[in-house]
């Protein structure tokens, strides 16, 4: 009985002693080397380390100007993104012949990912007049053919953070997709409400909800001086 607690003891400690994970990989979720901006902590990837029996998924979160970053042990893994998450198609990878990408990874690792997305927005503008916020930009659609898909809506988001989304918005002004007569001089204004504690600056995007897609496509976050 001794000897077995002793062994017991000694593979616990052996097992404590394992380094930890000292890998890193960060990049961004890009089109045609661009970022694309997304709610935070909305969307994510997977990881999949084969060759385990029971193979665990490692999801790792895309922040909202599109970057990444986590910290893992030195392996191989399969990189997926779910159809389901982000604005956007995922790319066809010519090494693995799917839209997965197979990531050797050794010690710290830079990659930007290539999707597809639906649209996306060009030259956002932004300028504040007193505590009245106006914006303006041009809207692109990428994907055309059987796999377009239409505007529900344009929004500008105001917020008290850098965080800029539906959640965090004190202010939102909305025009309908079916409201667009031109893609090219989309313009949106909208009053800055009193806030508590007051502060005399906001952070302004434009957002786009696509028909049937559930994240948004994002602008920059830009400051504004009230």
């Amino acid at each position: 009985m001794l000897s077995a607690c002793l062994v017991v003891m000694l593979a616990s400690c052996e097992f404590d002693n394992y380094d930890g994970p000292a890998a890193t990989l960060e990049g961004r979720i890009v089109y045609n080397g661009e970022a694309i901006g997304v709610s935070y902590n909305d969307v994510n990837f997977e990881l999949w380390e084969p060759g385990w029996v029971k193979k665990t998924v490692i999801p790792v979160a895309v922040s909202q100007d599109g970057s990444f970053s986590a910290l893992l042990f030195d392996a191989t893994y399969k990189l997926i993104i779910p159809s389901y998450q982000g604005p956007f198609k995922t790319v066809r990878n010519s090494e693995s012949s799917s839209d997965t990408i197979l990531l050797d990874l050794r010690g710290s690792t830079t990659l930007d990912i290539e999707v597809m997305p639906y649209f996306m927005i060009r030259d956002p503008q932004f300028s504040v007049s007193g505590r009245t916020v106006s914006s303006s930009c041009d809207l692109e659609k990428i994907i055309t053919g059987v796999d377009e898909k239409s505007i529900e809506r344009v929004s500008l988001y105001i917020s008290k953070t850098s965080f800029v989304d539906s959640r965090t918005s004190i202010a939102t002004r909305d025009l309908s997709g079916a409201d667009i007569v031109d893609m090219t001089n989309i313009a949106l204004t909208i009053d800055v409400p009193d806030v508590s504690p007051s502060q005399n600056y906001v952070f302004a995007r434009i957002g786009v909800k696509i028909s049937g897609v559930e994240d948004m496509i994002f602008s920059p976050v830009q400051q504004m001086q009230l």
